[in-house]
């Protein structure tokens, strides 16, 4: 078995990396690239090579997109022509309401890439920042010493096996994390997977930002992407999915016309690209550090799609894991310190979130509060504007559901009805 030296070539004078961050997505490319700005020595491996597709929401929602601009990263963005995302509109039933997202300095612009545009993007900055990018390569455990995690054991691109030593180890390698595996990282959190998904590509089928169609028991969504292109997105039970497992396609096209407006709109459209559909959604949290390792992005928490927070949660743990390694590297702060305020801070920023999510997304009532408010906002432009801020990311669930404004919706509702 080799050593990965510099040029990730076999030798026995192998390189010792500050870190290595083993998945090279919304969480590690990031991750990467800010440690490396910071001056620490950092590998970024993945087993996919770049551009290549994932299964995704897309969506970056409005917390992500100042990430992005914070980092000098939105220009290119913009530059790819992905288009804007200005409005929000929420169908149940026959009432529909629609608002626009905005900030103390206006509308809270954002965005819904391909993920083939965003995660090359993403590793381009990272390397640029300085970061070594091992593409086609397959972590397969962590390397133990003492106690502690002293690097990963893993195959090249060319097959050979290969092992890399760094001071800390870094998993944000998605929901079925390797890394997290190799730890056995145990999960404080488990409340297991409400719903299933499956989404397409469609051509020829134009949307103005974001449309929700919350249907008896399904959810359907559009938004735009790169190339013109339009998602449509089924959420439904999955014991549907179980149900439905040989013909899971059939089921969503079949979905997607039981709603009169979506039918309507797919009419005159064309599905482009890979059909994708998945049902082991699980809405958990990991413990996301331990002696010389930590967890980043979905390999840390993760919560159902159908509140699309996915990459702009994987934006912010790199954001704040970084300055904790920063710490912990520097001798500011003790690592395991530091990663544990990290790990408890996230915990805590998004148990209202998870709550949500995990009630959106409960095939009983898909839209769970939100529907029950529908007969209150009426026609309160100011309440559908802060609904849409919650749905982008702009407004905090816990600010918009505290009982105090729900009793100011539920009175302005009432005094516009009158």
């Amino acid at each position: 078995m080799g050593e990965l030296d510099a040029d990730g070539d076999s030798s026995p004078a192998s390189k010792h990396y500050d870190v290595i961050v083993v998945g090279a997505r919304c969480a590690g490319a990031p991750l990467a690239m800010l440690l490396a700005r910071a001056g620490h020595s950092v590998l970024l491996l993945d087993r996919a090579r770049f551009p290549s597709d994932t299964m995704s929401t897309h969506w970056i929602l409005r917390p992500g997109i100042e990430l992005l601009s914070k980092w000098g990263l939105l220009p290119d963005l913009m530059a790819t022509g992905c288009p804007p995302i200005r409005r929000i509109s929420l169908c149940f039933g026959s009432t529909t309401f629609s608002g626009e997202p905005t900030t103390p300095r206006g509308t809270a612009t954002t965005f819904a890439p391909r993920r083939t545009v965003l995660d090359a993007l993403l590793t381009r900055a990272a390397r640029t920042a300085g970061a070594e990018l091992r593409e086609g390569f397959a972590v397969r455990d962590v390397l133990r010493e003492d106690g502690r995690v002293r690097g990963v054991v893993g195959q090249s691109r060319d097959g050979r096996a290969v092992v890399v030593r760094s001071r800390l180890v870094i998993g944000a390698d998605g929901r079925n994390s390797t890394v997290a595996r190799a730890v056995r990282a145990p999960l404080v959190e488990d409340r297991g997977a409400l719903a299933a998904i499956s989404y397409d590509y469609w051509s020829d089928v134009p949307v103005q930002g974001v449309q929700a169609h919350f249907h008896h028991r399904a959810a359907v969504s559009l938004w735009p992407t790169h190339d013109e292109r339009t998602v449509v997105s089924l959420s439904f039970p999955r014991p549907d999915f179980a149900a439905h497992r040989g013909e899971a396609e059939r089921y969503y096209l079949r979905a997607l016309r039981g709603v009169p407006e979506v039918a309507e709109r797919i009419g005159t459209g064309s599905r482009e690209g890979r059909f994708h559909t998945a049902a082991s959604l699980r809405n958990f949290t990991r413990r996301s550090h331990g002696p010389g390792w930590a967890l980043a992005g979905d390999a840390a928490h993760h919560k159902d799609p159908i509140t699309a927070w996915g990459i702009s949660e994987a934006f912010t743990d790199a954001q704040a894991l970084a300055a904790a390694v920063h710490a912990g590297l520097t001798g500011l702060t003790p690592m395991e310190r530091a990663l544990a305020r990290y790990e408890d801070r996230r915990n805590a920023a998004r148990a209202a979130l998870l709550d949500f999510t995990c009630e959106q997304a409960c095939p009983a009532s898909f839209g769970g509060a939100v529907a029950r408010l529908v007969p209150a906002i009426g026609t309160t432009q100011d309440v559908a504007d802060e609904l849409a801020g919650v749905i982008a990311g702009s407004t905090r669930v816990e600010d918009f559901l505290h009982p105090a404004n729900i009793v100011r919706i539920m009175d302005r509702g009432t005094a516009v009805r009158r």
